[in-house]
């Protein structure tokens, strides 16, 4: 699988993962909030920021009717009409400037997800690096097509799309002109438990359709980040949010600083000890193996005795015979006074 380019940093297998914070909502309307939300990414090592570009009318209608309002009981937005919820998690198009520069400024790549053409336009002024698309979206062939016009890499979110759905979106971006494609495994609940997570679908997504493949993960804490990175993933995007007691949209499945932090360091970790199929041992254990097991002289010997479990035992280190020659010496007579310590050897005995 190739390498792909994503505003000059390189994602792949054979680069460290690229971690994505996706600032969501989590500003509450407040810029100030928003830049050290970017400043706080930064210093977590994170790769990218990430927002959500449209209005609260671009995404759906205000009207209360069945459908408009989320019934779920078990939703963190339980009772809330679609446009509300919206209105109150977007990010207004003015800050989009302030805050990419501000990443820019910091050494992170920034882009967004666009959720109509006129958010792809308003993105594609920016230059940003690449276009990511909401899982929700993933059925929006016209939008998917529209990103993957701009000549940039496009980053899909798969949620809760069957095999012949992502099919129709990678064709889509595809003949669109887009071949750098990353999927995105993602599991499209808010939060996502991990008994419903399913990273074994990462390497047989990433077969079925030739392309990296990455996690959105909506799960508390870094651990099934960790395992998606075990199991092939290249990208990984989180929820970030400074403090979840302080509230935001996304916050109860959303990382604190700290917690980014270690996601970043415990994600390469993951990454570095993949490595290749090994046995017999490293370069960097060859000292180790003076640690193993041998057969020693354990009480001293006289020339002309006769070795057994009462003179001999198998101990660390490993100088003397291997302990697969233990049935071998037994019985076997000393040629020499033999300390105890002494290492058996061949040439030690009759």
């Amino acid at each position: 699988m190739k390498d792909l380019d994503i505003g000059g940093r390189l994602v792949g297998a054979s680069h460290k993962p690229f971690i994505i914070a996706e600032l969501s909502g989590n500003h509450s309307q407040r810029l100030d909030l928003a830049i050290q939300m970017v400043e706080a990414a930064a210093a977590a090592g994170a790769d990218a920021i990430k927002l959500q570009t449209y209005t609260a009318d671009s995404m759906t209608l205000d009207v209360q009717s069945k459908g408009f309002v989320i019934e779920e009981q078990d939703s963190l937005w339980y009772g809330e009409s679609l446009h509300a919820l919206y209105q109150k998690a977007a990010t207004p198009y003015d800050w989009h400037p302030v805050l990419f520069e501000k990443a820019r400024e910091l050494g992170m790549l920034a882009f967004s997800s666009p959720f109509d053409e006129q958010a792809v336009d308003f993105l594609a002024g920016l230059d940003v690096p690449c276009y990511k698309i909401a899982s929700f979206e993933l059925t929006d062939l016209p939008l998917i097509a529209k990103a993957a016009s701009q000549g940039k890499p496009l980053i899909m979110s798969t949620g809760m799309a069957s095999v012949s759905e992502i099919e129709q979106a990678v064709t889509t971006a595809k003949q669109a002109g887009c071949d750098d494609i990353i999927l995105l495994k993602c599991t499209s609940t808010y939060p996502a438990l991990p008994t419903n997570t399913n990273l074994n679908t990462i390497a047989n997504m990433r077969d079925t359709f030739g392309c990296q493949v990455g996690l959105s993960d909506h799960t508390a804490g870094i651990g099934v980040s960790v395992a998606a990175v075990a199991l092939g993933a290249t990208v990984i995007e989180k929820h970030f949010v400074l403090d979840r007691s302080a509230g935001g949209v996304d916050a109860e499945f959303s990382l604190e600083p700290g917690e980014l932090t270690l996601l970043t360091s415990e994600t390469e970790r993951a990454w570095l000890a993949m490595g290749k199929v090994v046995y017999g041992g490293t370069q960097a254990e060859e000292k180790s193996k003076q640690y193993r097991r041998s057969i020693y002289v354990s009480a001293d010997i006289k020339a002309g005795d006769t070795l057994g479990s009462n003179n001999l035992r198998i101990v660390r280190p490993a100088f003397g015979l291997a302990p697969k020659h233990w049935q071998r010496v037994q019985g076997r007579v000393a040629k020499q006074d033999l300390a105890k310590g002494t290492p058996l050897d061949w040439l030690l005995i009759e």
